[in-house]
């Protein structure tokens, strides 16, 4: 306790060379505001958000497809509850629910398991999105529907990784000076593979926790750090340096990188997963979902790159709240715009 208020009045009287550090994980966005850690830093350490949130960095053509698909006969699309309500260039699914499309939350992709059982006239599309953390879980379930010779059951990939949006971002800011590595993302990948990005633009990074005092840390270690090209693990009772093998090899049994659309970046080669053609026949139509639509005001797209914070969008708390999101970072538990909104409220 002792060193952490130690840290927590360093970083308070903080007095150096300006720092800014950007969050790219949304659970880190979370704590940063739960734990109101802003209020505990200096005025010259500044922090920003960074393209962490799977629901936020989305487009609009891959909702306007799903849309699409929840109205075709015989097809449910299932999705985890925040995607239902991300606007694409029509509305979103909770509107194409209203105009008798068929959309069904679920907790986890393994709940269609039964779901689809049960009904073997319908085909159940998942929406699968997420970074290395929840690509697992949609090789599992390839496999069981394999094993289980489930015919009626396909997912429409929006599947993202790291390390080349990573590079994107820090390719054009020249304000960053530290990077807080995404924790959930990093059990899966390990700490090693920011290094390449360290070195490269010669920033620290460190790979963090999600409680208040380990964001603490995470902040603390970025402005002591005297090698700026370092990467320093401070999670390390959840990650190590090295990958974790096992997803991986699951992961590759069944996908393959291709490019991505990202919200505000646009097409980043390399940055996406998508089936492998050999597994091709359980794919609702994914390729090609590049296309973006910005509602008019909306600046999501800079959001999530750090060049804007939320309370600077014009929408912000006025047309865009939770309750009516006009951007998708006001949607998800892990936006920005969501976070600070119930921060300012």
């Amino acid at each position: 306790m002792d060193k952490i208020r130690e840290i927590a009045d360093f970083l308070k009287t903080y007095d150096g060379e300006e720092v800014t550090l950007m969050e790219v994980c949304g659970t880190h966005t979370a704590s940063i505001v739960e734990n109101g850690i802003e209020s505990m830093l200096s005025d010259k350490i500044k922090l920003i958000t960074g393209p962490g949130c799977p629901v936020c960095v989305t487009v609009a053509s891959y909702i306007d497809k799903l849309c699409e698909l929840s109205k075709f006969d015989h097809t449910c699309v299932c999705s985890f509850g925040d995607m239902i309500r991300v606007n694409g260039s029509c509305g979103s699914l909770h509107d194409a629910k209203a105009q008798g499309g068929r959309i069904l939350m679920v907790y986890s992709p393994l709940d269609l398991i039964d779901i689809a059982k049960a009904e073997p006239d319908t085909t159940f599309v998942f929406a699968a999105v997420g970074f290395e953390t929840t690509t697992p879980l949609y090789a599992v379930l390839l496999e069981e529907i394999i094993r289980q010779d489930i015919k009626n059951i396909k997912l429409l990939t929006a599947l993202k990784t790291m390390p080349a949006v990573i590079d994107r971002v820090l390719s054009s800011s020249d304000k960053i000076t530290g990077m807080i590595a995404p924790g959930h993302v990093s059990v899966i990948t390990g700490s090693d593979i920011f290094k390449p990005f360290a070195k490269k633009y010669n920033l620290p990074f460190v790979v963090a926790g999600f409680e208040g005092e380990q964001m603490l840390l995470a902040i603390w270690a970025l402005t002591k750090l005297k090698d700026k090209g370092e990467v320093k693990n401070l999670y390390t009772e959840a990650v190590t340096g090295k990958r974790n093998e096992t997803s991986y090899a699951l992961v590759e049994k069944y996908f393959t990188p291709c490019p991505a659309a990202w919200r505000g970046l646009g097409i980043i080669e390399n940055s996406g997963m998508r089936l492998k053609e050999e597994y091709s026949r359980f794919d609702a139509g994914s390729d090609g979902l590049y296309d973006d639509f910005i509602p008019k005001g909306c600046s999501c797209h800079e959001v999530i790159v750090g060049a804007k914070q939320p309370c600077e969008c014009p929408l912000f708390g006025k047309v865009c709240t939770p309750l009516n999101p006009v951007g998708a970072c006001m949607v998800s538990h892990e936006g920005s715009c969501f976070n600070y909104f119930n921060k300012k409220g």
